[in-house]
């Protein structure tokens, strides 16, 4: 296969991974009412974790203790990103999930900052501005509230329960992304998603019976519950991440991060076919300002080193 043509079906599967994970919202708020956030995140990384292990047998055994702490670490904050995502999706929209998540576009190159002593330019804290514009068009709901009579009229706004659940999500995918970075330049990165994924299942089986209460094992013997875990443990969770990462090693970077972000325009095109989801005119502006943000934070800044002499 030609350089062309590689780099032609590595996009198009990058766009697959982000319809897949686009999809994924739908399946996730639709198995909500048959099993519990946490035992969801438990069965898919183990499902996820015994199929990547057995894919990739052979390198297990050059596993390092260095790995496998940070593997560790990945590990731990990616469930409790999916936790906080997950249990979200039960008390929020399916696509205002999808948008909310992706906000840890904008978070990385900011929490950076204090991390690595490096200022972000100048398009980050534009991006930033419109980012939380989005999230308040999205998110914030008014209710009028009668003062004085009629012509005294008022209005709250607020945010719910799923919505601040989802952003705080999203601020661990943030730090995920920031410490899989740095570990990737010198580690293999499949044993390290392997450990992670491990881990994350291992952490899904402590807290999910205490979130959740006993294994739902009525539930995960029906057609719908055994279908949505298999969804999300082999398409969403291995499928994709492998996608991914063999996507972005033949598409260049600015490319490959925009191709990612379509996640969220999946989510929402996903919920309001299948689960018949609409958006006021309003919160449509605020998924475009989002998705304006998730492109200013980064596609611009590899777009400047793809240019740059």
């Amino acid at each position: 296969m030609n350089n062309t043509k590689r780099s032609i079906a590595s996009s198009c599967g990058l766009v697959l991974a982000a319809a897949v994970w686009g999809f994924a919202f739908v399946i996730v708020k639709d198995s909500l009412d048959y099993i519990g956030a946490v035992w969801m995140v438990a069965f898919r990384f183990t499902i996820a974790a015994v199929l990547l292990c057995f894919l990739f047998l052979r390198q297990l055994s050059q596993l390092t203790r260095r790995m496998v702490v940070h593997g560790a670490v990945l590990g731990v904050l990616i469930f409790f990103a999916y936790f906080f995502q997950t249990i979200g999706c039960k008390y929020t929209t399916a696509g205002k999930n999808a948008f909310l998540t992706t906000t840890y576009v904008v978070l990385v190159p900011l929490l950076c900052w204090p991390i690595y002593k490096k200022r972000p330019t100048w398009y980050v804290f534009v991006a930033a501005v419109l980012c939380m514009a989005g999230i308040g068009l999205l998110s914030l709901g008014g209710a009028p509230v009668i003062r004085g009579g009629a012509y005294g009229a008022t209005y709250t706004v607020s945010m719910n329960k799923g919505d601040v659940l989802t952003l705080v999500c999203g601020l661990f995918y943030g730090v995920h992304i920031i410490c899989i970075s740095h570990f990737t330049k010198t580690e293999n990165p499949v044993l390290l998603t392997a450990v992670q994924f491990c881990c994350t299942a291992v952490c899904g089986w402590i807290a999910a019976p205490l979130c959740d209460g006993p294994i739902p094992l009525e539930a995960l013997v029906t057609r719908r519950v055994a279908f949505s875990l298999l969804y999300l443990g082999v398409f969403s969770t291995l499928l994709a991440y492998l996608l991914q990462n063999i996507g972005l090693a033949y598409v260049p970077s600015a490319l490959g991060s925009l191709f990612m972000s379509l996640e969220s325009v999946f989510g929402v095109f996903f919920s309001a076919l299948f689960l018949n989801e609409r958006l006021t005119p309003r919160m449509w502006i605020g998924c475009a300002f989002i998705f304006v943000a998730i492109l200013l934070a980064e596609v611009v800044p590899q777009l400047k080193k793809t240019h740059r002499p």
